[in-house]
């Protein structure tokens, strides 16, 4: 059994590296190659923290695993990441254990390959300015790996707590953009892409502040209850996401859903454009969305991919239960 650490994975695993292995599951995922197991996620009634279970098959790449994990709330006091999480790989033909892999890093840099996997098929091909909601742990990675898929020009950014922003500024800086904080209604006029990265249970983004031919990644909304833009914006544009099942439960369409503003059959898998099943953005004046709701098959192509990288340059520790 291999064991891979932090370090190890944030050393083996590019971003590059990340969105190669994510696109590549959100295809055998729309394909019908891979496929989740049903998602536990619970409050445990302790430390505020909710803790649970992704698993699934990519029958393609081979891989079954499972990892644990959750949001702890107050870590971040105590000088640690609030997502806390750990990848178990199995050998599918022989159900032992193959790799244990720590899950903090592959999560944000996981999370940032899917919504620049949206962008890269779905946005502009002239966007030129790039709005971030969102100022925490996550909104860097996103940042980072969103700036690799358009030539942008500048960062406008808002957060509920505006004293955060300027080290989103500063990673902004380092990748030679110009960054602004606005409101709310400014970065909606300014951007061609949106990228929401919160624990909201509101709605943040109005559809009358989003101008035509936006697209926006909505990666915050991976619980029930959470929300991060106006019900009437996602009715009003054309919606892709990783996994249907769970959008509708516990992602960004839920509300639409519940409002009968949408159906379910309104969503498109992204892996259906990534397939080519799909056209993605059709005209240059459509709203396009992506619920980026966070699936375990994610977590286990780049746990697979850190597994092997690390493998091959003598960076995991092979051990004997």
């Amino acid at each position: 059994m291999l064991i891979v650490t932090e370090a190890t994975c944030q050393k083996v695993v590019t971003r590059k590296a990340a969105f190669d292995a994510v696109e590549a599951v959100f295809g055998a995922m729309a394909r019908g190659d891979a496929y989740n197991f049903p998602v536990i996620r619970e409050a445990i009634g302790h430390a505020d923290a909710l803790y649970g279970f992704k698993s699934g098959f990519d029958r393609a790449g081979l891989v079954l695993g499972v990892k644990a994990g959750g949001y702890w709330p107050h870590n971040a006091e105590k000088g640690l990441t609030n997502h806390q999480s750990t990848v178990f790989l199995f050998d599918p033909d022989t159900g032992q254990l193959s790799a244990l892999v720590g899950g903090n890093y592959l999560t944000a840099v996981r999370t940032a390959a899917s919504s620049a996997i949206s962008i890269n098929h779905l946005a502009r091909k002239d966007a030129r300015v790039l709005g971030m909601v969102g100022a925490g742990h996550q909104a860097q990675f996103q940042l980072r790996a969103a700036v690799e898929q358009r030539d942008f020009e500048k960062v406008v950014a808002w957060n509920f707590h505006p004293e955060m922003l300027p080290r989103l500024g500063a990673v902004a800086e380092e990748l030679g953009l110009p960054f602004e904080a606005v409101e709310r209604e400014e970065l909606g006029a300014q951007a061609d892409v949106i990228i929401t990265i919160t624990s909201a249970h509101e709605a943040l983004m109005m559809k009358d502040w989003i101008k035509p031919g936006t697209h926006i990644a909505c990666m915050g909304t991976d619980t029930r209850g959470k929300q991060e833009v106006d019900p009437e914006l996602i009715a009003a544009a054309t919606v892709f996401t990783d996994e249907i099942a769970q959008s509708i439960t516990i992602g960004e369409t839920q509300h639409a859903i519940a409002a009968g503003l949408i159906a379910q059959d309104d969503i498109t898998p992204i892996g259906d454009v990534i397939n080519g099943v799909h056209p993605g953005r059709t005209s240059e004046d459509e709203i396009t969305l992506f619920d980026g709701t966070g699936v375990g098959l994610q977590d286990l192509a780049v746990a697979s991919v850190a597994a092997k990288l690390a493998q091959e340059q003598g960076e995991a520790q092979d051990v004997t239960l």
